[in-house]
């Protein structure tokens, strides 16, 4: 079916369907009339002398049988127009409900129901058919109604009247089956409205929020064009859900709603974004420079490292210097087009090349910081061994006392890397003997050592945690 709500209601009830009238007796025509005056009261009085000793008119004349039956007929009469009446009007009213669900739903539930219902339609034209025949068939205001005749009207007019009330109940059951779909789509239609709705305000919001960074000398091409994008959507939008269908009409309305919610985010905070890439441009360049004077700083820590320690200390940073200065360099090239880019208002690009320029300056201060630190470390090792030694001990014994605790011997998963730990670490020790100790060895060693001497406590306690 492809009819929708806001279409005319046309019945399903054929042309051929009437309602029964009453025939109306006709007078007397103009020559009789004459007649009857020309003959004058005396002859008439005359002929009615007989039918007054009859005792009333002609049709008591006949009985009183054939009024009864004609009574009880015309009850009848009266019971099926009532009946027809009721299964019209609950037909009319249930398509209603049927071109609802038609135009909002598509699923296989609801073009069943459309069917069901085109077949019930069919069968009201033929108890309706039986009905308008039946009263077609017989003329209760005759005078000359026999009781026979009454009592076939009565007949035809109750069985027509119980077969309108049978399919009555079909439609009023199918009624009842239709309660979730109508349900359904009646929750789509109230959606609608708000949603178109919705969409056409996210859409004057963003073009409002276009406007406002226009003034403010931001462009927003790229917003812009998006927003004229949409400009489709709204003229189907406009041409609404009997055109489109309420689902896609409601589908298009939401996302038409995101897109445009999004432009006047994004419009909105264009100043904001603005002045945030002019800081990030005046900061990073800062950094960058500071770089550039701690890089020249490395050399001499390399010296000094190259004259007190081993080269096992110092060879991995050789290539710092070299290394530091191209990256500033590179760091300082991808400033330069970041600030084309913003000048331009490319505001994905620009960010983007912030984004690479910080990154080359993490890396470069990393590499910077660690000639320092290793000149620092191998100092405090050099000067105190020992502390560091300790250190190394005190985390190995709080491993093993955890590793017993509740135990009489260890569990060997523990036992054999806490034992495997401290053989390392002995081993590390002795590499401090000699003339040329190589400390830096040492200390990664130990640096070692206690990381998994930290795995093991690890997984003890996540063993005991899911134990409890």
């Amino acid at each position: 079916m492809t009819a929708t709500p806001s279409q005319p209601y046309s019945p399903m009830v054929p042309r051929a369907r009437r309602l029964p009238h009453r025939s109306r007796r006709r007078r007397p025509p103009g020559a009789l009339r004459d007649t009857l005056t020309l003959v004058g009261l005396p002859f008439l009085a005359a002929l009615a002398l007989p039918a007054a000793f009859a005792g009333g008119g002609t049709r008591r004349w006949f009985g009183g049988r054939a009024e009864s039956q004609r009574a009880e007929a015309q009850a009848a009469k009266d019971d099926a127009a009532a009946a027809f009446y009721e299964l019209d009007t609950a037909q009319r009213d249930l398509r209603i409900s049927v071109e609802t669900i038609a135009a909002v739903d598509a699923s296989p539930a609801a073009r069943r129901a459309v069917t069901d219902f085109e077949a019930l339609g069919r069968r009201i034209d033929e108890v309706s058919h039986q009905y308008i025949d039946a009263v077609d068939a017989h003329d209760l205001d005759r005078d000359d109604l026999e009781a026979s005749a009454a009592s076939r009207a009565r007949g035809d007019l109750t069985a027509a009247r119980t077969e309108l009330g049978r399919v009555k109940q079909e439609l009023d059951r199918f009624a009842e089956g239709l309660g979730p779909l109508l349900g359904k789509a009646e929750t789509q239609l109230a959606r609608l409205a708000p949603a178109v709705e919705r969409a056409r305000q996210a859409l004057l919001a963003a073009s409002d929020a276009l406007d406002t960074a226009r003034e403010a000398g931001l462009r927003a091409d790229d917003l812009a064009a998006r927003l004229a994008a949409l400009g489709p959507e709204l003229t189907r939008l406009n041409q609404g859900a009997g055109r489109h269908g309420v689902p896609e009409t409601l589908e298009r309305a939401e996302r038409v709603t995101r897109e445009a919610e999004s432009v006047r985010a994004e419009a909105e905070r264009l100043p904001e974004r603005a002045a945030e890439i002019d800081h990030r441009l005046v900061s990073l360049r800062t950094r960058a420079q500071a770089l550039t004077t701690r890089s020249e700083q490395v050399e001499p820590v390399l010296s000094e490292l190259r004259r007190r320690f081993t080269a096992a200390c110092w060879q991995d940073l050789q290539h710092v210097p070299d290394q530091a200065g191209e990256s500033v360099r590179q760091a300082e090239r991808k400033l330069a087009e970041a600030r084309t880019a913003r000048d331009e208002q490319r505001w994905p690009d620009a960010t983007a090349l912030l984004s690479t320029v910080r990154a080359l300056l993490n890396a470069t201060d990393e590499a910077v910081s660690a000639a320092g630190d290793r000149l620092g470390r191998l100092n405090a090792v050099q000067k105190n061994p020992e502390q560091e030694i300790e250190r190394t001990r005190f985390a190995i014994r709080d491993a093993q006392r955890l590793a017993m605790a509740g135990r009489n011997t260890p569990d060997p998963r523990h036992a054999r890397p806490l034992d495997e730990a401290v053989a390392r670490l002995e081993r590390a020790i002795t590499t401090l003997e000699g003339r040329h100790p190589d400390y830096w060895h040492f200390l990664t060693e130990t640096e070692g050592v206690r990381h998994t001497v930290a795995d093991v406590v690890a997984g003890i306690r996540e063993e005991r945690g899911a134990g409890h």
